[in-house]
Order: C-alpha cells, then structure tokens, then sequence
C-alpha cells in the first residue's frame, strides 16, 4: 500500500484544508490502467466507492483502482516550492527518494 512521508502529509493536509465545509476531503489520485507511470490528481471532497483510502497524520488519499495497483509499495512525497507550487514524488519503499 502506498504511505506518505511527514512531508506529504503534510502538503495534503494544507490543500484539502481549503475545501470549504468538506470534512472527508482528500488527494484523489487515479490512473489509466495499471502499473501506468502517469497519474491524475484531484482535490476531492470523499472518496469513490471503490477507491482504496490511505490515511497519514490527518491527511487523507483516495487511489482509484488502478492507481491503488500501480503505486502500491510506493510512498509519496512533497514539497512546496517558493512560488507556492506543489511537487509530488514517487519512490519505492525503504529507499531514499
């Protein structure tokens, strides 16, 4: 399953804060097909039903199936940059990203 380093928790906590009156908002991340290297990222205000929900210090994630598949053994990182944008990283787990 995917995890998310303190930073990403972090990040994802900061975005989905902004959703107005939306206490499930999550990072909903889907992709085409699995084992696909190319994601979709949304604010989302609950998860599908059939999204697998990864929850990290507070900060909530919804894989859709084949993202769930493809980023499995995975972890998440992200950093703000100083313009403000947000950058998202994949490594494997139990190796430096």
């Amino acid at each position: 399953m995917l995890t998310l380093t303190d930073s990403a928790s972090s990040v994802v906590k900061t975005i989905t804060e902004r959703v107005p009156d939306v206490q499930d908002a999550g990072l909903r991340i889907s992709a085409d097909r699995p084992g696909a290297a190319d994601f979709a990222v949304v604010i989302a205000p609950a998860p599908e039903p059939n999204d697998t929900v990864v929850e990290s210090s507070g900060a909530k994630v919804y894989l859709e199936e084949n993202a769930a598949i493809a980023l499995d053994g995975k972890v998440l990182d992200a950093q703000i940059a100083e313009d403000g944008s947000v950058q998202f990283a994949i490594g494997i787990q139990d190796q430096p990203i």
